[in-house]
């Protein structure tokens, strides 16, 4: 993308909280998704080639596939007659959509939607945890355990997390076994963290090997 026009940010129309709707279509002519970008977010697009879009809900800026490897790897960048709306063509890397389904709009008008309790795909969670547990580290707060893990030491955070494993293989039944899952989880995340290592990089690693 690194040939894309910079000039195209000039011709878009943004609203006015800055922002622009965005269809994104597979290389074969299928409908991904529907989503918003604003100006960094669609220089950042155009510069590494991976479609970025901007989340208004969590009101950040958000890599396509950030936690779930599910990249959109972007070929083409079109703008509407009127300027207001965009058109990625795109190398889509997994499902699209955090269902699951390859695209969002996979059923019809009036079919029911997915069943209640279905996986979320996207893993937004995992990432919302990752950011406060990198926030914890840059700026340490007294009343947080999270800080205080990372005060104690990669051995404790390694301790610690071999102890939620343990904790994890000997659960007497399901509930505890998905709380200790999720510490198990948690303190995962602090050990990655305490490793300069990003989620997404595992997340990387794991669609690499789904090939």
């Amino acid at each position: 993308m690194s040939d894309q026009p910079t000039e195209l940010l000039e011709e878009v129309s943004w609203d006015a909280e800055g922002l622009v709707p965005v269809v994104t279509q597979s290389t074969e002519g299928e409908v991904l998704t529907l989503a918003y970008t604003n100006r960094e977010a669609l220089d950042l697009t155009m510069s590494t080639g991976f479609a970025h879009y901007f989340s208004r809900s969590k009101e950040r800026i958000r890599k396509k596939g950030e936690t779930s490897g599910n990249v959109q790897i972007v070929k083409e960048v079109r703008i509407d007659c009127d300027e207001d709306s965009l058109l990625l063509i795109v190398d889509q890397q997994g499902p699209a959509c955090h269902t699951g389904e390859n695209s969002c709009f996979y059923r019809q008008l009036g079919e029911p939607e997915v069943e209640e309790g279905s996986i979320d795909y996207s893993l937004n969670v995992l990432k919302e945890l990752e950011e406060l547990i990198k926030g914890r580290k840059q700026s340490p707060r007294e009343d947080s355990y999270t800080s205080e893990l990372f005060r104690a030491g990669i051995d404790e955070i390694n301790k610690k997390l071999g102890e939620e494993a343990i904790e994890l293989i000997v659960s007497s039944n399901e509930e505890n076994a998905i709380h200790e899952a999720a510490d198990l989880i948690y303190h995962l995340l602090v050990l990655l963290r305490s490793r300069e290592i990003d989620l997404g990089e595992v997340m990387g690693e794991l669609q690499r090997r789904r090939k």
